[in-house]
């Protein structure tokens, strides 16, 4: 693909990603909605770990290629957890750990990718600044969430410079592309 083509399918699965993961939070959905929204996720995560990898690869293919790992992984132990769920197996406490888990790998491949789109200069200075600062604080607080450090509000406002990044970088994706490095 292009580079203005994987810029718009980045930015395209930025937007649907964030819709599909706030929305159950935000409305009660039935079982059918929540794997179609679960599915969304996965397919969104996968879709943003090779576009990214196509917009950054140019400024240093392995850490690239590491962001993109961790985005893939992020998306399987999301699938993988669907396929549980979906088998019947009893959960516990298993949702909460999954989705930190996964949480670590997309908060490690952000700041990998966001990293790059700095370092290349290829969005504005204040948005790659945003995005990476806001991807350090997952990168710091989930594992001290996953260890009973961090709980309550702190665990959810930790999310909210990811959504201040994610959103005007899902629209700047496809109103303009990236530049090269």
């Amino acid at each position: 693909m292009t580079r203005p083509t994987n810029a718009r399918a980045a930015g395209t699965a930025f937007l649907v990603y964030i819709a599909a993961g706030v929305t159950p939070m935000a409305v009660a959905t039935g079982r059918l909605i929540g794997i179609v929204l679960s599915l969304t996720e996965c397919f969104c995560a996968l879709v943003l770990a090779v576009t990214l990898y196509a917009i950054t690869r140019d400024e240093d293919p392995d850490i690239a290629l590491l962001a993109l790992a961790c985005r893939v992984v992020e998306g399987m132990l999301g699938a993988t957890f669907l396929v549980w769920r979906l088998a019947g197996a009893p959960v516990g406490d298993a949702p909460r750990y999954n989705f930190m888990i996964a949480a670590l790998f997309f908060a490690v491949g952000s700041t990998l990718f966001c990293w790059l789109l700095l370092r290349g200069r290829m969005i504005p200075l204040a948005m790659a600044w945003l995005g990476l600062i806001a991807s350090v604080l997952l990168v710091v607080g989930l594992p001290l969430q996953l260890g009973g450090v961090v709980t309550g509000a702190p665990t959810q406002i930790m999310w909210l410079p990811m959504l201040a990044f994610e959103v005007p970088f899902g629209v700047w994706l496809i109103v303009k592309v990236p530049s090269r490095p």
